[in-house]
């Protein structure tokens, strides 16, 4: 039988505490400010243990996507400039657009399908994604495939 891996992307509020810990613990190593998996991991409240069993399988989402396709879906009024508005935070973190489809607006609501390319010039996606959201006249936006 194959083991096929499997990615699955999650809201911060859905992640375990452990696994958030082993990021955080990550972070310290990286930057210099714990010079040990055991100092990084008691700083943050782990075992060693847990570090090393999650360590190689959690991760920012950021961190692992650059060179990738994203697509989203985002569900926004038809009001004039708002799709401009998207756009140009998604210009704004330097990523590139490959393919755009807005849907004929509903009750004065639009579905937009969006699919951006990661450069390695790319800002934080998940800041990309979290600046999007919080526009007025954005109702909802899921990330539908990362490649």
């Amino acid at each position: 039988m194959e083991d096929k891996t499997k990615y699955f992307v999650l809201k911060q509020k859905a992640v375990p505490e452990v696994l958030l810990k082993v990021v955080e613990a990550k972070r310290l190593i990286d930057s210099g400010r714990a010079v040990s998996v055991q100092e990084a991991a008691d700083t943050v409240g782990i075992s060693r243990s847990s570090f090393y069993k999650y360590k190689d399988d959690i991760f920012p989402f950021h961190d692992n996507s650059k060179g990738r396709t994203i697509t989203f879906v985002v569900q926004l009024n038809d009001e004039p400039g708002l799709l401009s508005e998207v756009l140009r935070i998604v210009a704004d973190y330097h990523a590139n657009i490959l393919t755009i489809h807005q849907s004929i607006p509903v009750n004065g609501v639009a579905s937009l399908t969006l699919s951006v390319e990661v450069l390695n010039d790319t800002g934080d996606i998940s800041q990309m994604v979290e600046t999007i959201e919080q526009r007025p006249g954005i109702h909802y936006l899921k990330i539908l495939a990362r490649e």
